[in-house]
This record gives C-alpha cells, structure tokens and sequence, in this order.
C-alpha cells in the first residue's frame, strides 16, 4: 500500500541510521593526520635500500644514523652473563623489579654522574628506563593540553612529533608546525639558539646537540634556567650524549647551573656513553623540588606525576641490563667506556679535518659524535650525490627542521676502516 509522504519518511529514518551507524565507528587520533607521512630515518632507510638492491656490486657505509657499531665494553659483558647466571638460580632468580629501576643503578648514577660534578640529585629522583628516545616522547603527558612549546630548529623530530601526536600544535605550514616557538639555531649564532622574546612554558633542549654537534657554554644554559624561572617554565634538557664533552669548561649536566633543580628534568642514555643501542638502558632525572600548576594555579611536583605515569605503563629495565649499566661506573668501566668514546671522537676529527678540507664549513665532531656539514645546497640532494657517487649514507638536515636545510648530519659511529674508506670516496666523488 502506497502513502503520499512515505519517501520522505524512509529517507529521514534512512539519514538517522546513516548517522548512528557513522557515530558509532572507530575513529583515529587525527593529530596522527598532520604527521609527515614517515619519520625521516624510515625515508633515509627505504632510500638506501632501494639502491642496494639496485646496486648490489657496491657497498655502503652508514654514516647517517647515529647507531653505534664497536661491541660493549668487556666489564658490562661480564657483568651481563652473571646477572644471566643469576636468574638461572633460585635463591638469585629476579622477577618483577622496581618501575623506577634498582636502587644499585640509581645510587651509582646519583652519585657517579652528579654528585662527582657537585650537583644534589639523591637516587629517589632518578628513573631508568630502556630509552632517552621514549622518555623524551613520554615526559609531554604530564603536561597541560594548551602549554606553550619552544623546540629548536633542527632537532631531533622525536620532541616536535610528539607534541604533533598529543595535539599541542596545528597544522604543518611551510615547514612549521603552527603553536610552536621555534629556536632557530644556525650559522649566525653557532647553532646555539637565545631564548626567545616570548613567554613559553615547555622549552626542549639538547647539548651536546643532535643534529649539530654543538654545545651551550655556561652562561648559555644560566640564561635559560633564568628565562624558566621568570616565566615559571619547565626545561626539558636531553643530555644523551654528554660523555663526549671534553672541554672542561663545558657543562655535563643542567644541574651544574644554579636554579636548575626548580626547572629542569634531565633525560640521559647508556646508548652512546657504553654502546647501549641494542641492549636498551637510560635514565630521566625529576628533582622532587621541581612544580608545574593546575588551572587554579596550584602547584604539583612533578616527581609525583612522572612516578604515576612511570609506574603505570612501564615495567622496568631487565635486570641483567640494569647490572651490565650499573658496571660502567667502576673504575674498569670507566676506563673502558672512555676508551670507547676516544675511539668515536677520533673518528669525528678526522670526519670534520676531512670535510673542512674539501671547504665545508663544519661544527660538532669536538665534544659530539656528529658533525654538521654546511653544504650550500639541498640537503636531500647532497645526500643523493654521496649515496649514489660514493655510496656513503649521511643524514639530510632538512629532516631535522627547516634551519637544517643547506646541512647534512655524518655520524662517527662506524669502524675506523669504513670511516676512511667513506671519506676517501666522498673526496673522489666531490671531485
């Protein structure tokens, strides 16, 4: 039986169907959406592999990730099979351990790694982790949706994409992602970026610097912890690699500034200092003195809010791992890891002596395992002309940020044979 207004009516409940069943789909984090469409060394990676299957007759060498490549020093092997031995026994058989990490490994960093250079951090305000990478993308979840970011430009993208994950920022505009208060770090100010005019509340910096090499005196970093002070700023200070500082007059730590404690966490990495890449162990500093504020300007420790989060989802470092760490701080160990970093640092001075050879103005490779390379032109370009002509990998500094472009990133992570055999084929193929 027909009824005048019957379209109409199956075409309303159809619409109303329509759009239940559309409210009710899955849907996905659309800050995920402003993301490049991969992370820049998933780009270097399937670039590099695309010419040694179309080349399989030529031989790379990878300069480009920052991977290290000589085996872990002997005293943190031998104290890895005997904690292995260990849990091969009952009565020394370990199973869950603390979130934070064992108090044996904390107690040596507190004490080998700060207050050695007179900073007061106590073990209770350290917490390992298998990552600086993870804690740096972790840390932005205790903090407040609308913070206003300061991130240095180039930099390592794990800050910037984060906050794009979390939904700090808008959308990518030439280059930039908008609600960001980019550092420009370059030439002008030997890569060390002032702060800004601005106010900001969660400020990113990472000395020495990955990608450039370079490193903030004292008095740089004081003129920041005074910025984060006045304008009741968090800094988030990546200090990963720090062991490859050799001018005395350099800062290790930001807690070597005073004011710091009231300001700064600090992220640090077994990864380059011992060869950790593989094995997985680093460590975040939260001083209990350190505040940030909720809407009604109340104030919350941090160490507070970090435990939380750290308890919750994380389940601690292998304990095997947590010993072999534990074994870098004995006088062997420290014998043994300074070796290991000599041995890198000798790789990077004749990286940059190469390079300023060819007439490339060069930064890092003094107090940091990288150097940055001011090659003039295109950085994806230039790493195409190294990749295809000498078939050697560096990093493009465009992927870094937009101040990176005009600059290539070359790690000294590699053996010495590949290190001289990559810079004779770059000097053959600039020719």
């Amino acid at each position: 039986m027909n009824y005048p207004g019957r379209p109409r009516l199956f075409k309303f409940f159809a619409r109303r169907s329509l759009s239940r069943t559309f409210a009710a789909m899955i849907r996905i984090n659309e800050n995920y959406t402003k993301l490049k469409a991969s992370y820049l060394f998933s780009d270097i990676a399937k670039r590099v592999s695309a010419y040694v299957a179309a080349n399989p007759s030529k031989p790379v060498i990878r300069l480009g990730i920052g991977d290290v490549t000589e085996p872990l020093p002997p005293v943190c092997l031998e104290a890895l099979h005997a904690a292995t031995d260990e849990m091969g026994r009952r009565a020394t058989f370990k199973g869950y351990g603390p979130e934070q990490g064992y108090a044996f490994l904390r107690e040596a960093i507190a004490q080998h790694d700060y207050a050695a250079r007179g900073c007061k951090i106590e073990a209770d305000e350290v917490f390992v982790s298998d990552g600086s990478k993870c804690d740096c993308g972790n840390i932005q979840e205790i903090f407040a949706q609308d913070v206003r970011l300061a991130i240095p430009d180039p930099v390592y993208p794990v800050y910037v994409d984060t906050n794009v994950m979390a939904g700090r920022t808008g959308a990518s505009v030439d280059g930039r992602y908008q609600g960001i208060t980019y550092l420009e770090s370059t030439p002008a100010n030997g890569y060390v970026p002032s702060v800004p005019s601005v106010a900001t509340d969660l400020i990113y910096l990472c000395f020495p610097n990955n990608p450039t090499g370079a490193v903030a005196t004292r008095a740089q970093l004081q003129a920041w912890v005074t910025y984060a002070r006045q304008h009741k700023a968090v800094i988030l200070f990546d200090s990963a690699y720090e062991a490859y500082i050799r001018n005395p007059e350099i800062p290790h730590s930001i807690y070597e500034i005073e004011g710091a404690r009231e300001v700064a966490i600090e992220f640090r990495s077994f990864s380059k200092t011992a060869g950790f890449t593989g094995t997985r162990c680093a460590y975040t500093v939260v001083p209990k003195s350190l505040v940030a504020y909720d809407a009604a300007g109340n104030a919350h420790p941090l160490h507070a809010l970090w435990t939380r989060r750290h308890t919750t989802k994380f389940n601690g470092v292998a304990y095997p791992i947590q010993k072999a760490a534990a074994a870098i701080y004995t006088d062997a160990g420290k014998q043994q890891t300074s070796e290991l970093i000599n041995f890198y640092l000798a790789n990077a001075k004749l990286i940059r002596d190469a390079m300023t050879k060819l007439g490339f103005a060069c930064i890092g490779g003094d107090n940091a395992p990288y150097i940055w390379v001011n090659t003039g032109r295109d950085s994806w370009e230039f790493f195409d002309l190294l990749l295809n002509r000498a078939q050697v990998v560096c990093t493009p500094g465009a992927g870094f940020g937009k101040c990176g472009e005009g600059h290539v990133r070359i790690s000294a992570f590699n053996s010495r044979e590949n290190v001289e055999t990559a810079l004779a084929r770059i000097a053959a193929a600039l020719k």
